[in-house]
């Protein structure tokens, strides 16, 4: 999809750049959304993530991550935007009339056929099927980590995973972060890339933009009194004063490792990501 800039008439416009994609300019599916109220960062009223709330008024979209209607051929009625996630969805509509969101490929577009099998199903764009049926190499998204839980991870703008190796009962994925992980082969993937491969490039021009889909401004810690953060107070451009930088509460920041040691999932970790 090529990216679209703006002739530079205002300031926030001279650097700010969007994707193109062909979208049906259409109502989503009223079936298929329900509301979404605006709680972004609160736990009873208290803030619990920073840099969130606000933003513009959204349904949510229900999107089928589990793709379990088995043997159905579907035909793709429309690719569609969605607010609450930064690839393309698209309607799929089943051979029983069912309609059905789904997280939309790159390079899947309105009248193709799609099918999802726990067999083996043709190698195709969008088709989903179990990992030990895919050829080494193929890239995919959209994949369980769980048998019949629905795909958890590679499901954002641009991902792919690579799959690697099928031995005994484990496939071997390259995920988008470089790590190496090991998936149970009856887990299901989705065959292709995800949509909208140059989002990571865009550049918002402008915080209004930011602030339209919910994210609040980020006030350095140096800014701030002493009271309200380790690095606050002092005169002018002085230094934070410590040996490393602190987070808000207290903690050592940047480049410290946060996840635990022996967590569980370790055990189908290959290698870390970079």
């Amino acid at each position: 999809m090529p990216i679209k800039f703006y002739k530079p008439i205002t300031p926030g416009l001279r650097k700010a750049s969007v994707v193109k994609s062909d979208i049906a300019k259409k109502e989503p599916e009223k079936k298929l959304i329900r509301i979404k109220k605006q709680k972004a960062g609160r736990s009873r009223g208290k803030i619990t993530v920073r840099h969130q709330g606000g933003g513009v008024k959204r349904y949510y979209r229900i999107i089928d991550f589990k793709r379990d209607k088995f043997d159905l051929p579907a035909k793709v009625e429309a690719i569609e935007y969605d607010p609450n996630r930064s690839a393309l969805i698209a309607l799929v509509k089943y051979s029983d009339n069912e309609k059905r969101y789904i997280i939309a490929p790159d390079g899947l577009k309105a009248g193709d056929e799609i099918i999802s099998s726990k067999n083996k199903a043709e190698l195709k764009i969008g088709n989903t099927m179990p990992l030990k049926y895919i050829p080494i190499g193929t890239m995919v998204h959209n994949v369980e980590l769980a048998i019949g839980k629905g795909g958890e991870i590679v499901r954002s703008a641009g991902g792919q995973a690579a799959l690697m190796s099928v031995e005994g009962k484990y496939a071997q994925l390259k995920l988008p972060s470089k790590e190496i992980r090991i998936v149970p082969i009856n887990c299901l993937a989705t065959i292709g890339q995800v949509s909208k491969i140059e989002h990571r490039i865009v550049r918002y021009g402008k915080a209004g933009r930011k602030r339209l889909l919910g994210i609040r401004p980020s006030v350095r810690g140096k800014a701030m009194n002493p009271i309200d953060h380790p690095h606050g107070g002092g005169e002018g451009h002085n230094p934070i004063g410590l040996k490393h930088p602190k987070t808000k509460w207290g903690k050592t920041a940047l480049g410290v490792k946060t996840r635990k040691k022996n967590k569980w999932s370790n055990k189908f970790i290959i290698k870390r990501r970079k």
